[in-house]
């Protein structure tokens, strides 16, 4: 009986601690690809936000598949209609230890690839992983993640991996 105590216990906790849904997303300083400096989610406080970060090449592909259907789905329909999303989104790629050296270089690169209407929700971070990876579950270097903060900057919703429709749907659900 002890033991069935000890594992439920240890599967409780282990799940809370993994969970960041009801956390305030940590503070994340990043320069766009125009050069402003952001502060997430204090920038970010007052609209809902969707924030997707990458850790390794692997995740900044899939990541990729991100940006065009988030942007089409949440940012240029509010362009276009008043009733539309009044929401924040950033696609972080993220430069970290040793890698941090070569963000000049990628946020170079990336100002020539990608489309110039998605350029202005791409925020580089260069730092230390530590305050991101444990506190917000990112477990495998090999996927994206995407939080959506509330109004405050609480997290409301996770998922991770490439774009598919069925994620997107529930991101559009958790949008206040």
């Amino acid at each position: 009986m002890k033991t069935i105590l000890l594992t439920i216990s240890f599967l409780s906790v282990t799940f809370f601690v993994s969970s960041p849904v009801g956390q305030m997303f940590p503070d994340l300083q990043g320069e766009t690809l125009d050069d402003k400096t952001m502060h997430i989610p204090n920038d970010t406080k007052g609209k809902s936000s969707i924030i997707c970060l990458a850790y390794s090449e692997d995740a900044e592909k899939d990541l990729k598949t991100w940006y065009e259907p988030a942007y089409d789905k949440f940012i240029a329909k509010t362009e276009l209609m008043s009733d539309a999303y009044d929401v924040n989104l950033y696609f972080v790629p993220m430069f970290t230890g040793t890698k941090a050296a070569a963000a000049a270089g990628a946020k170079a690169k990336m100002k020539q690839e990608i489309q110039a209407d998605i350029q202005p929700h791409v925020l580089v971070y260069r730092g230390e992983l530590d305050a991101y990876k444990v506190p917000l579950g990112m477990d495998d270097k090999k996927l994206p993640y995407i939080f959506v903060l509330d109004k405050t900057g609480k997290i409301v919703y996770v998922t991770s991996g490439p774009y598919t429709e069925d994620k997107m749907d529930e991101i559009e659900d958790k949008i206040e």
